[in-house]
């Protein structure tokens, strides 16, 4: 139906109502209109600008113009083989208007934008409405998906119904490293002054170690900050290359202060720590307390080797600080995106606590498609944990996590392996084992919620051809998703 000039909600019956005309809204928009649910999608440019967009088009992205890996042994080349094989508008435009980038899928960002934007407005059952919405409507369904730079009114708001401390304005993200890639001969586990166990992995730096990491630090370039995400973060936040331009000392008596530590193997307290806290379940995951940072990832690399114990460290998620709105989505979602306390209300998006892209996208997908079976009467739907989305949407859901920060997709959050793999072979398994599933979960569900039609499916062994992942072979699977090793 094109765009509309004026706000108005037509007849509940068979309709979705989205907020946000982004990735996450654009991607829900069509799951629903491909299964026959007529959408209103709210998009407030160019009513309301903001400092971010250049053009009024949907979906535009506006700090990168890459989608990342596109390679099977990369955790987001999986989310997007994932997404294909549910029939993603997000990344068959990408595909339509990607530039060269290597292993990379990057896009000519006007021309995707405007693909998405067309597409959109080419569907019968889709009204994109131009005007802002200050507060959530009451009743029907709906999909918010705002982004990082909802409007203040709307901000206002979701921490009314949400509560001010369940919604957060900005990201302090620490770096993520693999539990597998720590040198545990030179860490030892303990709790600050004996209380709670051995739940940290302390790294212990002796005064040279610590002089050197910390000139390093203060030398290593850092990001630039956009004119849309200047603020002041409160003290715990700051980013410790600030803390260290303060003095030599200061992270000592910070973030790595050795007070309680006993190292176990001098006997002594060390003279500085890096303490490691563990970020899953599965124990796969640590993440270094207190060590939010504007340096670029190759510094993040470079100087963070420096550490003890890291020189090989996997980084899954690289440490940031920038601005963004995501709602403390343990204790409001289930894994199905709707809210815990209104089960017709979904949100998907970096707003879910979500970070990229693709993993925006794919979780207004999964919006989409449970919204879709709400309005049929269906139970809504969540893929195996086996699988990237899965994993995913089991992370940002899980009630029991009590420090939320936002993830991108990454192997350590998948169920792990029954075989002792490691390197690009462990992930190339992962991701075999992964597409396998999702097409056994998607043959699974009956005809109209399936998330790709019979001729949009892409078989297991065609999308390891598509990636050139030979390494590793085809291996049989169990009932349970799990490799027989021969």
């Amino acid at each position: 139906m094109g765009t509309a000039d004026k706000f108005h909600y037509r007849s509940m019956d068979n309709l979705v109502r989205i907020i946000g005309g982004g990735l996450a809204g654009t991607e829900a928009a069509w799951q629903l209109a491909r299964r026959g649910i007529a959408v209103e999608l709210f998009e407030m440019r160019p009513l309301r600008r903001t400092e971010a967009h250049a053009s009024d088009d949907l979906a535009e992205v506006v700090c990168s113009n890459s989608l990342r890996s596109d390679s099977l042994s990369a955790p987001a080349g999986l989310l997007k083989a994932e997404m294909r094989q549910l029939n993603s508008l997000i990344i068959r435009t990408a595909e339509t208007h990607r530039v060269p980038a290597g292993s990379a899928l990057a896009v000519d960002r006007a021309a995707f934008a405007r693909g998405v934007t067309q597409a959109i407005e080419a569907l019968p059952k889709v009204q994109v409405i131009r005007h802002e919405v200050e507060s959530i409507p009451d009743d029907g369904i709906v999909i918010v998906a705002t982004g990082p730079l909802t409007s203040p009114a709307l901000s206002r708001a979701l921490t009314a119904q949400l509560g001010e401390e369940h919604l957060y304005f900005y990201d302090a993200i620490s770096p993520i490293v693999t539990a597998e890639s720590i040198d545990m001969n030179l860490a030892y586990r303990a709790a600050r002054y004996g209380k709670g166990g051995d739940d940290y992995i302390n790294l212990p730096l002796t005064q040279a170690e610590y002089y050197r990491f910390i000139d390093a630090l203060v030398a290593a370039e850092r990001v630039a900050t956009h004119s849309f995400e200047r603020f002041v973060p409160f003290e715990g936040c700051m980013p410790i290359e600030e803390m260290a331009d303060r003095g030599k000392e200061t992270l000592a008596f910070g973030p790595m202060r050795a007070v309680g530590l006993i190292d176990p193997s001098t006997g002594r307290r060390p003279y500085a720590v890096v303490q490691l806290r563990q970020e899953n379940r599965a124990s796969t995951l640590y993440n270094l307390v207190g060590f939010q940072t504007k340096m670029t990832y190759a510094e993040q690399r470079k100087v963070l080797a420096l550490i003890p114990g890291l020189a090989n460290a996997e980084f899954v998620r690289l440490g940031s600080l920038h601005r963004n709105t995501f709602i403390n989505a343990p204790q409001h979602l289930l894994p199905t995106l709707q809210w815990r306390q209104r089960q017709s209300l979904f949100f998907a998006g970096q707003m879910t606590g979500v970070e990229g892209y693709i993993e925006s996208a794919a979780t207004g997908l999964l919006a989409g498609i449970n919204a879709a079976n709400l309005v049929f009467g269906k139970a809504p739907v969540v893929p195996p944990l086996t699988t990237a989305l899965g994993a995913l949407l089991g992370y940002i859901s899980d009630s029991e996590r009590k420090r939320f920060q936002p993830m991108n997709v990454n192997f350590g959050l998948i169920s792990p392996l029954s075989v002792g793999l490691r390197g690009k072979a462990k992930k190339e398994m992962l991701s075999r084992r992964a597409l396998a599933d999702m097409a056994a979960w998607l043959s699974e569900l009956d005809g109209g919620a399936k998330g790709a039609d019979a001729n949009d499916l892409v078989s297991v062994e065609t999308l390891g051809r598509i990636h050139g992942e030979t390494s590793v072979e085809m291996q049989p699977l169990r009932n349970d998703g799990k490799a027989v090793v021969p």
